[in-house]
């Protein structure tokens, strides 16, 4: 009895890292704890984005693009010409999304009188709503209606672009960052003083 109780504290021992790391694989297969491990994951690796330099940066040529807001009323982006812009492509079911969302909504609510904010997504309002509802966001989201100009077409789910007033694209970044970072600010800013 005893030496099989020494052979059990011995197979711990010895295989301790492959029973958490199984432990964490069925972790992340189970549905409910799938997603909250991997916005958490997310938020640990979310840096803040970087300005793209001076040289490599593109402009807009037109702003025509039209959007549909949470009340289903048609928005012309061209209201946003000559306006530091951040828009933003994201979805419910996007962890990465999901973890820099808290993030956008400091942002927001530093700068949403002095900055055009643009959450795109193209799930029903009703899904959008309830997130935005339970997680107590206030953030502006929409639906396209038209497609994006060529600059500001994404396939890639979190994706983030912040314009300048001249419709240069300042910042763009692929994949969850930190929005509310002293980078981002000063950025704003910056384009926001010009």
């Amino acid at each position: 009895m005893e030496k099989q109780e020494k052979e059990k504290q011995s197979f711990f021992k010895k295989h301790w890292s492959n029973i958490i790391f199984g432990v964490f694989v069925v972790l992340l297969i189970v549905p409910q704890t799938r997603m909250p491990i991997q916005v958490f994951i997310n938020k640990i690796i979310a840096f803040s984005p970087s300005e793209i330099d001076a040289d490599d940066r593109s402009r807009l040529e037109h702003y025509n693009w039209i959007l549909m807001d949470e009340s289903e009323k048609d928005i012309n982006f061209n209201q946003s010409k000559d306006r530091v812009v951040i828009i933003n492509y994201w979805a419910t079911w996007c962890a990465p999304c999901i973890a820099e969302m808290p993030s956008f909504q400091n942002l927001y609510s530093e700068y949403k009188d002095e900055v055009d904010f643009y959450f795109v997504t193209n799930e029903e309002s009703e899904k959008s709503e309830s997130f935005m509802s339970k997680n107590d966001y206030v953030l502006p989201y929409y639906r396209q209606r038209s497609q994006a100009p060529e600059l500001l077409q994404s396939s890639s789910l979190p994706t983030t672009y912040m314009i300048s007033k001249d419709g240069e694209i300042v910042m763009k970044k692929i994949g969850a960052a930190n929005w509310n970072s002293d980078k981002v600010r000063n950025t704003i800013d910056e384009h926001l003083r010009r």
